[in-house]
């Protein structure tokens, strides 16, 4: 059979016509400018004026000149690197190698030109690739060259944690980008010389003139040294990320086999770099090559894959507790010191405390602001009442507090965004210049109730309209969470405010936010930029016009600062001059914490080290530095120089509304479930491990019993907002802990951890709601709702610490077959061994903690209400007060009485709903005496 590859005689490719070429390369340099260099430039423009329009243009021109030094020095090491060594290879003054295929037609033509030439453009392909990959590292060259140290050091090299990481992913890099182009070089540089004869391979005999032995030696030397060098370092720093033994971190195994192994193996590719030079010089460079590699692949395979597991499974795992002892702690300190779980205070409760109707009242600031109102059941309420028109929408519904005519209050907060989707007529001057913005906020305390069962609105309606002390003096929200559309202000259209009536009310935008695109050349660039030619043919856009874009406040924050990862659920604040402004957390985070121990995504490092504060009307960036021990804040603010402001500089009325952020405390209690045991030995037997207690329903939750509570905690004097959540023992429904994130004043950060006494029984949440499961009071009464067309709403089941006990609430929700408002009508009220239901939270506490509560049966107001039927009279409706029956009321002592507890009740009921707490006890009072003398009266 012929070979495609000989050289019987002259013959070449015909070139193509150069009017052909020329009409090609104009053809692709116009594709490029126009698909790429156009773009670009748009981009690039768009990006800077809006860098410049909140003042981050330290990021934009960091980033920028950080990312074209990389590319240019990046790319011109690769190509000098690779194309460098094949001209070598190629040789100077000895014309090019000759290579020739055969058509198939007996004709054989010569491909060598075209074969070479290919050098060329490989060599600029893997530039570019290369230039793009380690521009794309800009922020890795720049914190390893601004690193600050930890001040803490790892326990096998002590070096200190910085050098983890900022330096060595930097140090991986670069040698494994140089790795990556002598192992290319080489690969090219060997088919150069098998081109020119130089070298022959098998199946022929291996053999390599002088030339080409030399050339390839010192590239195959200089990637055994590369790779000595990547494992000297690398490879024993990979080594504190090990999970070879029942840890994250460098285990016992790692120590004493791991590591020797990689040394061994870096010395390994030593000697087979001068291996190499040795067959170089012996003129055997191929024999010399391959045992050298084949030497070293052994060596590393038995020293750092075969030996260590043999020496694992049959050394250590017998003996796996005593051997991992101080491994273990290791682990258990590097966890805990990289997500802060070692700042954590611990306290244990005395559990013999009995509450009273003392302690309740005295506690009074946390049993006024127990959260009865879920969420998303509030959310459908304010969709239904306080949209007002289609074009409104409620994205989410945040906790918070404030000062509400001189108390201290839990409220829930709805900003009402504008829906541009929802737009009943969806044009460019609908969408762009007329509706550019959303209206005011829904604000409800999170335990007041209607008559109708609705929360209480502290502030509704448009334009919002408040009844308290807190007030809003510019209501309009052009920068928000459903915000992800540009908008032009400033046009010769009216903006729409909001409608009155049958009319609307119009405004003018006079915010520091936009870019302005009153002439040409802006409107030119924003028409290409966002690909909408209206904006260049628009007359409306002149003059003063501004544009908005990036609204929103997610993607604002991510774009101002992409170093920084942020808390899932921004939330809106009224300041003091009635101003709404988005707060945002931003945390630092890193996957190479030594021996931490890792979330789902690689993250070992999280600190929640900058707020981020954005105004809903201008727009404005504000980050101040909530951590400033964090390093890698430090050596952010180094790298960005200017564009952080300490946390004494925030406003101090924004300041009261600073939350510690959900997704941290998440990842905290979830590891601190495991990692408050501190000693190796219950670590690694799990003897006091924790869990995040389940609900007992469908909640959807991942963790339903983590709430926004205002509370005074064991030991404090004054109230304060927190974050709570409770902890079961593993594979138990007990109580074991609870832990609480600070969020007040000097106390803001703190962490602790409330621990139940180990000698007595603490009901935990599934222990209760099992209890008000099996009450077959509160069952009758939930089952004859439901038999009665209404659905059923059982709300999330409320952990109440009150001094050293603990109280449980679950409000109870009834909506309309086919409704969308749930409204809420009973709470039921637990506490140790008892259960109870009542109309509010204060009758359910009332019959929890009166005096004679504990000895005398079970009575809520529901129960009351019961006694009333019993005795002749009947309830009106599902959730109505006690009324006569449709029949005659007894005539007599009994009908007197009846009237009287008619009477007492409704007085009690519209004092509790007034908040006269002093009149609802006199009336309960009274109508328990006549109650009594209804009994007596029947016996």
């Amino acid at each position: 059979m012929t070979s495609p590859f000989e050289r019987p005689g002259p013959g070449r490719l015909p070139p193509l016509p150069r009017s052909l070429r020329r009409v090609v390369l104009s053809i692709a340099a116009l594709a490029f400018i126009g698909l790429i260099i156009v773009p670009w430039l748009a981009t690039f423009f768009t990006d800077w004026l809006w860098f410049k329009e909140i003042g981050f243009q330290t990021v934009f021109a960091t980033s920028l000149v950080a990312r074209i030094a990389l590319f240019v020095i990046g790319g011109a090491v690769a190509f000098a690197l690779f194309y460098g060594n094949v001209r070598i290879a190629r040789g100077a003054g000895t014309g090019f190698p000759v290579l020739y295929i055969n058509r198939g037609d007996g004709v054989s033509v010569d491909i060598s030109r075209t074969f070479t030439r290919m050098f060329f453009p490989a060599a600029v392909l893997i530039a570019l690739v290369t230039a793009i990959s380690l521009s794309a590292s800009w922020l890795t060259v720049l914190k390893a060259f601004n690193a600050v140290p930890l001040g803490q050091r790892d326990p096998l090299f002590n070096r200190d944690i910085s050098f983890y990481l900022f330096r060595l992913p930097l140090i991986s890099d670069v040698l494994g980008t140089l790795i990556t182009l002598t192992f290319l070089a080489i690969i090219a540089c060997t088919a150069m010389y098998w081109l020119r004869n130089e070298i022959t391979i098998p199946p022929r005999r291996s053999t390599a003139k002088p030339r080409a032995s030399r050339h390839l030696g010192g590239l195959l030397a200089t990637l055994f040294i590369l790779l000595a060098i990547r494992l000297w370092i690398v490879g024993t720093a990979d080594l504190l990320y090990s999970t070879t033994g029942p840890l994250v971190g460098a285990s016992y195994t790692d120590v004493n086999v791991g590591l020797p192994g990689v040394y061994i193996s870096a010395v390994a590719a030593i000697i087979a770099a001068v291996w190499v030079i040795y067959g170089v010089m012996r003129d055997k460079l191929i024999w010399s090559a391959v045992s050298g590699a084949i030497f070293y692949a052994v060596i590393s395979v038995f020293a750092r894959g075969v030996v260590p597991a043999v020496f694992q499974r049959l050394i250590v795992a017998p003996n796996e507790l005593s051997r991992e002892t101080p491994y273990l702690r290791s682990h258990i300190n590097a966890t805990r010191q990289a997500w802060g779980l070692d700042r954590v205070d611990s306290r244990d409760l005395s559990g013999e405390v009995q509450l009273t109707m003392g302690d309740i009242k005295a506690n009074s600031a946390t049993v006024d602001n127990v959260r009865l109102w879920e969420r998303d059941l509030l959310m459908q309420t304010f969709k239904q009442l306080q949209e007002i028109r289609t074009y409104y929408d409620f994205v989410s519904v945040d906790d918070d507090r404030y000062m509400v005519d001189g108390r201290y209050r839990q409220i829930h907060i709805s900003a009402r965004e504008l829906n541009s989707q929802s737009l009943p007529t969806r044009t460019f001057i609908n969408e762009r210049l007329t509706f550019t913005h959303g209206m005011g906020v829904t604000m409800a305390p999170v335990n007041q109730v209607t008559d109708e069962g609705l929360p209480v609105l502290f502030i509704k309606d448009l334009p919002p309209v408040s009844t308290i002390s807190v007030k809003l003096a510019r209501p309009q929200i052009y920068f928000g969470e459903l915000t992800d559309e540009y908008v032009f202000v400033g046009t010769r259209q009216q903006q729409f405010d909001y409608p009155a009536g049958d009319a609307n009310v119009y405004t003018t935008y006079t915010g520091l936010g936009g870019v302005p695109v009153g002439s040409f050349w802006r409107k030119l660039l924003y028409a290409f930029q966002f690909g909408s030619l209206k904006i260049l043919l628009s007359d409306d856009i002149r003059d003063n016009a501004k544009i908005l874009y990036r609204r929103d406040v997610m993607e604002r924050a991510t774009t101002a600062m992409p170093f920084l990862s942020f808390d899932s659920d921004p939330y809106l604040m009224v300041s003091d001059a009635g101003q709404l402004k988005w707060i945002l957390d931003a945390y630092t985070v890193s996957d190479a914490y030594p021996y931490s121990q890792r979330t789902a995504n690689g993250t070992s490092y999280m600190r929640n080290s900058v707020k981020v504060v954005i105004d809903a009307y201008d727009g404005t960036v504000e980050a101040y530095i909530a951590d400033r021990t964090d390093p890698v804040m430090r050596t952010y603010a180094n790298v960005f120089q200017g564009i952080f402001k300490p946390i004494a500089a925030m406003p101090a009325d924004v300041r009261r509304h600073v939350r510690y952020p959900g997704d941290l405390f998440r990842l905290q209690t979830a590891l601190h479930a495991t990692y408050h045991m501190t000693q190796p030995d219950a670590f690694y037997h799990r003897e006091d491990q924790w869990q995040i207690p389940s609900a007992a329903d469908n909640s959807t939750n991942v963790n339903p019993f983590m709430r926004h509570i205002i509370m005074k905690l064991p030991g404090e004097k004054n109230p304060e907002f927190i974050f709570m959540t409770p902890f079961t023992p593993r594979g138990k429904d007990n109580l074991a802990a609870w832990m609480v994130a600070r969020m007040d004043g000097e106390n803001y950060g703190k962490l602790s951890v409330y621990r139940s006494p180990r000698q007595s029984l603490v009901y935990g949440p599934r222990q209760i709601a099992n209890r008000i499961n099996q009450d077959t009071e509160i069952s009758r009464q939930l089952t004859l709702w439901d038999q009665r067309g209404s659905q059923v709403i059982r709300g999330e089941l409320l952990v109440i610490p009150i001094e050293e006990s603990l109280i449980y609430v679950q409000p109870i929700y009834l909506r309309a077959e086919g409704g969308n408002i749930p409204e809420l009508k009973r709470v039921v009220v637990a506490h140790e061994n008892r259960v109870v239901m009542g109309e509010t939270l204060e009758e359910g506490l009332n019959a929890l903690f009166s005096p004679g509560a504990a000895t005398a049966p079970r009575q809520t107001i529901t129960s009351v209400q019961d006694s009333l039927n019993t005795l002749g009279t009947t309830q009106a409706g599902v959730v109505g007060a006690p009324t006569a029956p449709s029949g005659a009321t007894p005539s007599g002592p009994v009908g007197d009485l009846l009237r009287q507890a008619q009477a007492a009740y409704d007085r009690a009921i519209a004092a509790q709903r007034a908040g006269n707490w002093a009149e609802y006890g006199r009336q309960i009072d009274q109508l328990g005496a006549a109650l009594r003398a209804l009994r007596a009266g029947q016996h």
